[in-house]
């Protein structure tokens, strides 16, 4: 079943509160289940423990694990919103220009939402093991409401040659190659790299301060880059609203 239009208009917000349960955890506390520690630290103990990797080498590894989680989120963001556009990315309401058939949507329908399961899972690896648990499992569902939602939108809008598309690409598994035309689209990649700076932020914080193994730094860090990001929003829908 597809999200309704109040889930739509209120998804980022439904999303946050999905971030900040799952780093917040109040059921550890509550009814303990679960441990206060990050699911970095405990992967890279139960790696240790298992003998997979040493000791040593246990947590570098799921850093690097962590990091290039968060590096397909932040592609697949700056990538999906430099061909459709900010303002198409960032607007409460669902919204049916044409069909966009360029850039990463030749190979799939929902490279913004599967980059955004992305940045989940970069997250939690900050978060506590039930706390990640709970974020990918309710931040999937949630994801696949959105997009079923926006499908059955854009079917009623764009009919046949829409539902040619959905035959075409596949929902969220990409594939390596498409043989739709391209549209000729003009990426704009500054706009797009200014408008996703949460995903970039999230790249940089576990490619750079995960080293630091502090955590509380770490959600410092991720909380300054959410502000930056919500007043280039603001900057940019004021901008957007001078143009129109």
């Amino acid at each position: 079943m597809g999200a309704t239009k109040v889930e739509f208009r209120l998804r980022m917000l439904i999303n946050m509160i999905i971030i900040i349960l799952g780093f917040w955890s109040p059921w550890i506390e509550a009814w303990g289940i679960g441990r206060r520690i990050s699911l970095l630290e405990w992967l890279a103990l139960e790696l240790s423990r298992s003998g997979v990797v040493s000791f040593a080498m246990a947590t570098p590894v799921v850093i690097v694990a962590g990091a290039l989680v968060a590096a397909i989120a932040a592609v697949l963001r700056v990538w999906g919103s430099a061909y459709l556009g900010p303002t198409t990315v960032q607007h409460a309401q669902m919204l049916a220009g044409s069909l966009m058939a360029d850039g990463p949507y030749r190979y799939v329908r929902n490279p913004l939402y599967l980059g955004l399961w992305f940045m989940f899972a970069a997250m939690a690896f900050m978060m506590p093991p039930t706390g990640a648990l709970f974020t990918m499992v309710f931040g999937t569902i949630f994801l696949l409401r959105l997009t079923l939602g926006e499908e059955a939108f854009l079917t009623g809008q764009f009919g046949e040659p829409y539902k040619a598309y959905l035959r075409a690409v596949p929902r969220l598994m990409p594939r390596l190659h498409s043989s739709l035309p391209r549209s000729n689209a003009k990426p704009h990649w500054l706009s797009a790299a200014i408008s996703e700076i949460n995903p970039i932020g999230l790249f940089l914080i576990l490619t750079v301060l995960s080293w630091s193994y502090d955590n509380l730094l770490m959600l410092k860090a991720l909380v300054v880059t959410f502000g930056i990001s919500l007043v280039v929003r603001a900057l940019q829908g004021k901008s957007n609203n001078v143009d129109s």
